[in-house]
């Protein structure tokens, strides 16, 4: 198969190597989805809260306790939020591996961090050992969610660059299901339950590892470190066939623009840099603030406030989990045809009326006390599908897909450290105040979210440009300086690649 790119065609062959790439990186991840499935799970687990928060369990415990605030703890919430404040930070440290070391060696060292953080967590008998677990998981985190994107980006062919990106969306959403799954059966398991669900994190941190020992170096990485010569050798290798030099031009162009930026923060920030910045944030940003991490983190603790039973409640967290799992299939068949936009906005309307729908409901009758009846129960969790549905094929894959691909070479790992961060950070923030928000606000934080939906919808409207089809080395002169709005930050570029 072919993809064009102006006047250029570029071969590729789907091979069982690439495949076995794009899987292999991808468990990064399958290994950020389960921390991201187990918080919760463990969260809610009765021999766990005695060992370590031994006053949430008490709150829980009492008959009378407000349904919305038996949860609420400052500490709680810290086992949960510590991984992502680590991961922030962390980020930027991986954003200069990638460009010294490459991206394989980041990879292996993703997976390192995360196995050390699962055998602390696993084995703590401490508060602070417990913290600690979290935030050598959060460097791992970190570490991962920073390169393997970049990764599968740089080695997809163009026309399956959105399909191969949204892989590492999909393993995230395969690490939710299989953490609720391991919850659900080690809940029974006293009183250590707790202990395998955090230590079963360490099986896709090596399986990380060993692939990262498997998969070839992006091209990208390799020339712009200076090794030409290996560089073809793994376009070649990648793309099955021996006819790869009109992309390796451009691959070498790229790295030779990029060679010239010595500063590529000071680049970044530059005007012709700003308008990749903005989107790349702005989409973390929002992605947080759909409350989707608020639904996967808490799963368990909001279907428990609902009048589900500890176990009912994990069970229905992995029904959300596999809706999970299944949309996302939907965005990777669909991305390269319908767009990114198209996807974006049709997820901001579904998941506008699930959450106003669900606030509606829990508003008019879960009270501070009491629980829904089964009725309506069952239709907040099929609500509760519809929106983790909507956000799997959209908002969940493509804020990570388009800040991989949004970014010219010399600016790339930077740039999407600061995604990174700041989806760590607004991580952080939704993980440390969505219980003590619920417990302020109650079911109108439903409704909060819906208006952080709707402001989603137009910003997509009017200012995200579609990327689909395009050559990541070709996006600013046919993405960027077309936009309506953002073609004026360019005006004052005489060549494509300002120097820095």
């Amino acid at each position: 198969m072919t993809a064009t790119a102006g006047n250029e065609v570029f071969e590729s062959k789907i091979t069982a190597y690439v495949l076995a790439c794009w899987i292999l990186a991808a468990f990064g991840g399958l290994m950020f989805g389960y921390d991201i499935g187990i918080s919760g799970g463990v969260s809610g687990m009765d021999d766990f809260l005695i060992k370590f928060f031994p006053a949430v369990y008490a709150k829980k415990k009492k008959a009378v306790e407000n349904n919305y605030c038996k949860f609420d703890n400052q500490m709680l919430q810290l086992f949960t939020s510590s991984l992502y404040m680590a991961a922030l930070v962390a980020s930027f440290g991986a954003s200069k591996a990638c460009n010294l070391l490459g991206r394989r060696p980041t990879i292996l060292m993703a997976s390192v961090l995360f196995v050390i953080g699962a055998a602390l967590s696993a084995f703590a008998e401490h508060k602070w050992i417990l913290i600690l677990g979290r935030i050598f998981f959060g460097i791992g985190v970190g570490f991962g969610n920073e390169t393997v994107p970049l990764f599968l980006t740089e080695v997809a062919p163009v026309q399956h660059r959105g399909a191969v990106n949204i892989l590492f969306q999909l393993m995230i959403t395969v690490g939710i299901f299989i953490a609720n799954i391991v919850n659900y059966v080690t809940s029974e398991m006293h009183p250590h339950g707790w202990r395998v669900s955090l230590g079963v994190a360490a099986i896709p941190a090596v399986m990380l590892g060993l692939g990262s020992l498997v998969i070839s170096e992006t091209p990208a990485s390799l020339v712009e470190r200076g090794k030409v010569d290996q560089g073809r050798a793994a376009l070649k290798k990648i793309r099955g066939v021996d006819n790869v030099e009109p992309e390796f031009e451009t691959i070498v162009a790229g790295c030779e623009a990029a060679a010239q930026v010595k500063k590529p923060l000071k680049k970044l920030m530059k005007k012709s840099g700003q308008p990749q910045l903005i989107i790349a944030v702005v989409l973390q940003v929002f992605q947080q603030f759909t409350g989707i991490n608020a639904i996967m983190f808490y799963a368990p603790v909001l279907f428990q406030t609902m009048g589900f039973k500890a176990n009912g409640s994990l069970l229905s967290s992995i029904i959300t989990g596999l809706v999970n799992v299944l949309a996302t299939f939907v965005s990777i068949y669909t991305v390269d045809k319908l767009g990114r936009r198209k996807l974006l906005l049709q997820g901001c309307i579904q998941m506008c009326i699930s959450q106003v729908a669900i606030g509606v409901i829990l508003v008019t009758n879960l009270k501070a006390t009491g629980s829904l009846d089964k009725t309506l129960s069952t239709v907040v969790v099929i609500l509760v599908c519809l929106y983790v549905m909507a956000f799997a094929w959209s908002w969940g894959p493509l804020c990570w897909l388009i800040p991989s691909e949004i970014f010219p070479l010399e600016t790339r790992t930077a740039g999407f450290a600061f995604a990174v961060s700041t989806n760590m950070l607004c991580t952080f923030i939704i993980a440390q105040a969505f219980l003590s928000m619920m417990c302020g606000m109650q079911a109108y934080i439903f409704f909060f979210f819906s208006a952080w939906i709707v402001a989603m919808g137009l910003f997509v409207l009017f200012f995200l440009p579609e990327t689909k089809g395009v050559p990541i080395d070709l996006m600013v002169e046919k993405v960027w300086k077309q936009h309506p709005v953002w073609r004026k930050f360019f005006r004052s570029d005489v060549r494509s690649y300002e120097m820095a």
